[in-house]
């Protein structure tokens, strides 16, 4: 094959490297293009270009992290992912390993390990890479490297959920949420709820946010179930859709284009997480965007307007 050709046969997978070590659609589409720059210059060719090429994405990667942590302290608001609406590598061996750590929770989880801690968990635990492979992608030792993935998967394993759902539970429930939602069923949308459920939002200070994160099954229901028939009576859709592998949905204005994305943790048969993401710099690559600071104002004039 030629470079071309071996490179783009190893897109899918290069990007899934690089999304999950930075969290970011846009990053990690730059660092890819940077380990093709990379490539092309070589002026030899890699005995294994997968190896070369996976470790010339993750080095890339954990240098744009390095430096997109310092912005990430400074960010207002809670900081989110951006919605990831579908993985483009596939590996039926690694399935749950790639679904569990693409969703929201999984990468705010990672967010707590340095950036090589995580390169080499990420390399490890999702991809299955062997550590002679890891060592040589991150410039560690072998036994160095067993130990960050020692250490990764302590801080990982403390923060996950005690009870899983599997995917057809969170469907079925996510379906009925969103019916719930469409119909305004405030009680409806409680039963779903567990009692400590959170919404949370990400506007990063550039959208329409909540001030906090809003708490409890009754406020959360009541919230929702207020607000989102407003929405509607200025003719704000959604389409559900998985994000992050996860369920969720894509909320658009009236001429269809993109206000924020809405996905659900779910665990015990129970919705424990409500994100939402409507900063505009996390949306653009799911299409035009909406003005949101316009819908939140149309919002408030349909509220103090009878039915």
């Amino acid at each position: 094959m030629s470079k071309v050709e071996e490179f783009e046969e190893l897109r899918p997978l290069l990007f899934s490297i690089a999304y999950r070590i930075l969290g970011s659609v846009g990053e990690a589409e730059d660092a890819v293009q940077e380990t093709w720059l990379r490539f092309d210059r070589s002026a030899t060719r890699p005995t294994s270009t997968k190896a070369f090429l996976s470790a010339a994405v993750t080095r890339i990667s954990i240098d744009v992290l390095r430096s997109a942590r310092m912005r990430r302290e400074a960010y207002v608001g809670p900081w989110f992912p951006e919605p990831l609406l579908s993985d483009p590598y596939l590996d039926p061996a690694r399935s749950v390993e790639l679904a569990d750590s693409v969703s929201i929770a999984a990468l705010l989880l990672l967010e707590r390990l340095s950036p090589l801690e995580r390169a080499v968990f990420v390399l490890r635990e999702v991809f299955a890479f062997g550590f002679d492979e890891v060592a040589a992608a991150v410039g560690r030792s072998e036994a160095a490297c067993r130990q960050l993935v020692v250490r990764a998967r302590r801080h990982m394993e403390a923060g996950r959920p005690r009870f899983a759902a599997d995917r057809q539970e969170r469907q079925e429930l996510a379906t009925r949420f969103f019916d719930a939602l469409r119909d305004g069923d405030v009680g409806g949308l409680q039963e779903m709820l567990a009692a400590d459920v959170q919404l949370v939002g990400d506007g990063g200070g550039k959208a329409p946010q909540l001030a906090k994160a809003v708490m409890g099954a009754e406020n959360v229901a009541r919230l929702l179930g207020t607000v989102f028939p407003l929405m509607s009576r200025i003719d704000v859709t959604f389409e559900p859709h998985e994000i992050n592998g996860q369920p969720g949905a894509i909320f658009r204005d009236r001429h269809g284009k993109v206000l924020h994305t809405l996905a659900l943790d779910v665990h015990d048969g129970q919705i424990q997480t409500i994100r939402t993401v409507i900063n505009p710099d996390k949306l653009g690559h799911i299409g035009p965007l909406a003005d949101a600071w316009a819908i939140d104002r149309e919002v408030k004039q349909a509220r103090r307007q009878p039915n």
